[in-house]
């Protein structure tokens, strides 16, 4: 069996479903289970609903009609008949997301992130599957919540394996054509949760994991993994293969075209991971296996933005010891900080961090009272694996360097721009 899966610019209108159809038609589509984003920027969309929302915005019921006139408008131009059932099917899902909004009690704004955001995929899957049948491509359409079971960390859940390995191959068989959403799960109480953004991509993983296929290929608008973002860096190069141990390096430090958690379950099985192009889909693009580190062996540019420097220094001058640096990760740890980097002297510490939560200003209060605090917001963190001389400079010109860090295979660079 295979996996794939499309995100949401594949899909972000009819002309890319019926490219999607192409692409199954092309490189054939039996025994595969087809695992699809949200349509273009339909997350964003219902993020300014749910804001909406939360404030109780008078924009409410607009933003709502916003995202519903979207995905009608690609339903007149993929079905000649409005009568078809899809424009039934797919109100359903509209009609059921305003109602959570009417009738939902809990203030929990990760609980209604979760509840909102999960109408892209369903109405998503939903309209590309009855356009799979409707040109022939029959198939079976799976609500993934009932078969990847997780905890209730709302936002970011975490997969419980063994319910979910056991609902997986007692009920998806092989050879039918299988689609599903990417991103979704669902808690002990069967609500719905999601696996953190870009999680479509893990969600691939786990049916591959639970299944054994024999690949997963993620289909995007770029020829396959490149060397480096092609919006930042110019000349970016195609790498050919990449070894799981390198791609879980790439992933880590934030490289955008394999999501982090996507990995590991399929390295444990050594399940081939493609990266390959749904404009020309019959190209090789990347391939992710077992094999040679990198090919072509070359730097490799990873760039984080909207990142946030701070350095804490003891009031006292006392050193920096192991009691505190356990302390301050407790406390990132506890609201959900990321951190990409870390620095330590003896009388200081600096950490470069994500606040995808924000909740730095609670944190910068609590560590007020036993540190001295710099810190420096919206800065870039880029990462060179297998840098060289050539590589930092092209990285170092015209930006302000704050922080720098060399290992023997990565240099990583804090830069104000």
């Amino acid at each position: 069996m295979k996996i794939f899966k499309f995100g949401g610019a594949s899909v972000k209108d009819a002309n890319g479903v019926k490219n999607v159809t192409s692409v199954l038609e092309q490189v054939g589509y039996e025994n595969t289970l087809v695992i699809v984003s949200a349509m273009g920027k339909t997350t964003n969309a219902l993020e300014v609903v749910i804001k909406n929302y939360i404030e109780k915005s008078n924009e409410l019921n607009a933003s709502v009609q916003e995202v519903r006139k979207y995905h009608n408008q690609i339903l007149l131009d993929l079905f000649e008949d409005e009568d078809h059932e899809v424009f039934f099917a797919v109100n359903a899902h509209f009609d059921d997301l305003e109602y959570f909004l009417r009738s939902n009690k809990s203030p929990n704004y990760n609980f209604v992130y979760d509840q909102v955001v999960s109408y892209g995929e369903i109405i998503s899957t939903t309209i590309v599957s009855y356009y799979f049948n409707y040109k022939g491509l029959g198939n079976t359409w799976l609500d993934v919540r009932n078969f990847i079971k997780t905890d209730t960390n709302y936002r970011d859940a975490n997969v419980n394996w063994e319910q979910t390995q056991v609902l997986i191959t007692k009920k998806i068989e092989k050879g039918t054509l299988y689609i599903t959403q990417g991103f979704l799960g669902s808690d002990p109480n069967n609500f719905t949760t999601t696996l953190g953004r870009e999680g479509s991509d893990y969600t691939a993983a786990i049916f591959a994991y639970c299944l054994g296929t024999d690949s997963v290929t993620i289909w995007k608008d770029v020829p396959g993994v490149l060397n480096a973002d092609p919006r930042y860096f110019e000349n970016a190069v195609l790498l050919n293969q990449i070894s799981y141990r390198e791609a879980i390096e790439l992933a880590f430090y934030g490289a955008s075209v394999i999501h982090p958690k996507t990995l590991q379950p399929l390295q444990q099985k050594e399940i081939p991971l493609f990266v390959k192009s749904f404009i020309n889909p019959l190209l090789p693009g990347t391939s992710v296996s077992k094999g040679s580190d990198l090919e072509p062996h070359l730097p490799c540019y990873i760039i984080k933005k909207n990142q946030l420097l701070l350095s804490l220094s003891s009031l006292d001058f006392s050193f920096i010891m192991e009691e505190h640096i356990s302390e301050i990760f407790a406390l990132f740890h506890q609201h959900k900080l990321k951190v990409n980097l870390i620095q330590n002297s003896a009388i200081s510490f600096s950490v470069c961090i994500e606040d995808k939560f924000n909740n730095f200003n609670d944190v910068k209060s609590i560590l007020a009272k036993k540190f001295k605090i710099t810190f420096n917001e919206n800065v870039s963190l880029y990462t060179i694996r297998h840098f060289n001389e050539d590589a930092a400079q092209i990285v170092e010109t015209n930006k302000t360097v704050l922080l720098k860090q060399i290992s023997r295979e990565t240099l990583q660079i804090v830069t104000k721009e």
